[in-house]
């Protein structure tokens, strides 16, 4: 496939828009990525933003691929633009971007969920919680509000804990509240954060032992940078947990290797046509 083809993945989550392009060998050439997600401008400014990056324009892309919880607003601007959904974008995306990973753990915005992927990134199976914003992107982000801190902040929080604060309550709501009541108390924030950080890996890793957990692990979504929670939900379902600092991107970026494998399949087809013919 010629390198002078373009490709754009885009997965508009709820909380934020990001963006990826890649060329016509699946290198990455432009990415971008704005915190407000389905319903807002976001999705367009970043699609926008990341055209400009690499001085091109929406015609010169041969493939669009929207995911995410606004993936049908994208087709409602563009005809031409491919809906996935993004178990399968995460699970295309992590094959390319991690060597051999088998289980990929994301914890999106308003959900949760664990794959297992085959060597191609083809779904095998899958678990999702997204009946409740416990133990989602979402839950951190109300539990930042409360301290009054960035969610970036919160695992340097977990890191000067000395002991956990236990957090019982299953529902954010409540959680919310019951933080408010351990603060009163006089609990440090640091140790109410590592309880807060250990409700969040307990869920995650009762899905993950629900699909079955297949090393390599991979963990992507905004939470994967979240290094103390990562460690302890490593040392929760005993396996090393891989990352990377564009694991955020890895929605787009496999919905951006679809549409370049779907132009690719369409282009052997015209050929095989031609050979016939």
């Amino acid at each position: 496939m010629a390198n002078n083809n373009f490709f754009l993945g885009i997965d508009i989550g709820s909380t934020a828009s990001k963006c990826v392009i890649v060329d016509g060998e699946g290198n990455v050439i432009a990415h971008e990525k704005k915190d407000s997600g389905a319903g807002t401008p976001a999705p367009r400014e970043t699609v926008d933003a990341a055209l400009a990056s690499c001085n091109i324009t929406e015609d010169d892309l041969s493939g669009i691929c929207a995911t995410g919880y606004g993936r049908n607003l994208v087709k409602a601007t563009n005809e031409a633009a491919r809906q996935v959904s993004e178990l399968s974008c995460h699970a295309r995306g992590a094959a390319s971007l991690f060597t051999d990973v088998k289980t990929v753990i994301d914890i999106g915005g308003q959900d949760a969920k664990v794959l297992r992927i085959d060597d191609k990134g083809n779904l095998e199976n899958f678990v999702m919680n997204d009946k409740c914003a416990a133990g989602t992107g979402r839950f951190l982000d109300v539990m930042a509000g409360v301290f009054g801190c960035k969610v970036s902040d919160l695992s340097k929080l977990d890191e000067q804990s000395t002991e956990t604060t236990s957090i019982s309550s299953t529902c954010t709501v409540f959680a919310e509240s019951e933080v408010i009541s351990k603060l009163s108390a006089g609990n440090p924030i640091p140790n109410i954060v590592a309880g807060i950080d250990e409700s969040v890996v307990s869920r995650t890793a009762g899905l993950a032992r629900r699909v079955g957990i297949v090393p390599k692990v991979a963990m992507v979504g905004g939470v994967a940078l979240n290094d103390s929670l990562r460690r302890r939900l490593e040392k929760e379902i005993g396996y090393p947990i891989i990352t990377s600092s564009f694991a955020q991107f890895n929605g787009a970026f496999g919905a951006a290797l679809i549409a370049r494998d779907k132009y690719a399949a369409g282009s052997r087809k015209v050929a095989e046509k031609s050979s016939v013919s």
